[in-house]
């Protein structure tokens, strides 16, 4: 018997095409399960449980759990132990049981509310609502003249509209914060030598100074500035060697031996980055240095199997830079092009940061 076909394709080729545009139509379920899980506390839940826990034990322990909704847990659980958020190990109990019970993984301990270093900020500021909205307006933004989807959806830029809400600005610093903490263990960690020689950094759109303040704890003899916008250093009191300065970067960027730029750049467009990078230029002593943490985009050719889960995160990223700012992400070439039009002599790529990289920059 041949092949069967339907409307001149093979049919095997038609349910793969069809089981591959459905996986991508309801790719958000894994976000917004997994944001759900968060909500429920089950990381927690299961961390403070000190062994794997059965399904009657975990549902037992979520106190705001609706009873009607208890038979519906193992779901939730089934979609996040694919996705790779939870496992299962035998309970292990000694009666011969063959039930499993759910253990975390690296990934949701990323998202435990005591460590230090947690993702779950940055999720929930990424998944808000506010944040989310401008992706249902991206085919409209693309037939419009607006700098953003998200002007298309909110009618102004994003850095605007959180200046004068709280809870969106509070939430997008907070998220920025958990991703500094992780950035600034790695960077002391592994790169000490790039503080070395330095008695001055300026930590450029640092936020509320998460990683100014951690870097001058473990360089105390560093004078560190903490540099952006009024509204978001509004209040805070300087401190030790750190103090908080209110400015734009695009008129001026405060002197010193070095100026950190920790996830700015990919926020502006070309010409918006070299302006920054001439202010930076301006501030930094002849001796002195850029510092970017940013992604060098993996080139597909040069990507093996493991990696094209990284070039996929890249060019998400990349999306969510042209929806919610005017960057976007770039490959070498494309940093190059810029360090040469900010009138910069030199740059060395420092690939320690998974996703993304310390470039060294040298005027």
């Amino acid at each position: 018997m041949g092949e069967v076909n339907v409307n001149g394709e093979n049919v095997n080729e038609l349910l793969q095409a069809q089981a591959h545009v459905w996986n991508h139509i309801f790719s958000f379920i894994n976000s917004m399960s997994l944001q759900c899980a968060i909500d429920l506390g089950i990381p927690d839940i299961i961390q403070n449980h000190g062994k794997p826990m059965a399904i009657t034990e975990l549902v037992a322990a979520l106190p705001t759990l609706h009873p009607t909704k208890a038979c519906n847990v193992y779901r939730l659980m089934r979609i996040l132990v694919h996705s790779g958020f939870f496992a299962k190990q035998k309970l292990g109990d000694g009666d011969g049981s063959d039930e499993d019970g759910y253990v975390l993984t690296s990934a949701s301990r990323l998202l435990l509310k005591d460590n230090t270093l947690s993702a779950t900020p940055l999720l929930k500021s990424m998944l808000d609502p506010i944040l989310m909205q401008p992706w249902h307006f991206l085919g409209t933004w693309f037939q419009t003249d607006d700098r953003t989807p998200f002007v298309t959806a909110h009618g102004e830029m994003l850095w605007d509209y959180c200046s004068h809400d709280p809870h969106v600005n509070n939430s997008f610093n907070q998220g920025m914060a958990s991703d500094a903490r992780l950035v600034a263990r790695i960077l002391i960690d592994k790169y000490k030598e790039a503080f070395e020689g330095l008695n001055s950094l300026v930590d450029v759109a640092g936020g509320t100074g998460t990683l100014g303040k951690t870097i001058a704890d473990a360089f105390p003899h560093l004078k560190c500035t903490v540099f952006d916008l009024p509204h978001v250093v509004a209040g805070l009191q300087d401190s030790g060697n750190v103090k908080y300065v209110g400015g734009d970067i695009f008129e001026h960027v405060p002197s010193a031996d070095a100026v950190l730029l920790k996830w700015i750049l990919h926020d502006w467009s070309d010409d918006e980055c070299v302006k920054i990078l001439r202010r930076c230029k301006e501030a930094i002593s002849s001796g002195g240095k850029v510092m970017i943490i940013d992604m060098v985009v993996m080139k597909n050719k040069k990507v093996n199997e493991q990696g094209l889960d990284l070039l996929e995160t890249q060019l998400f990223i990349d999306m969510l830079m042209m929806v919610l700012m005017t960057g976007k992400e770039r490959h070498e070439e494309e940093w190059a092009t810029l360090f040469s039009a900010a009138g910069f002599s030199g740059y060395k790529i420092i690939p320690i940061i998974g996703l993304r990289s310390l470039i060294e920059v040298y005027p």
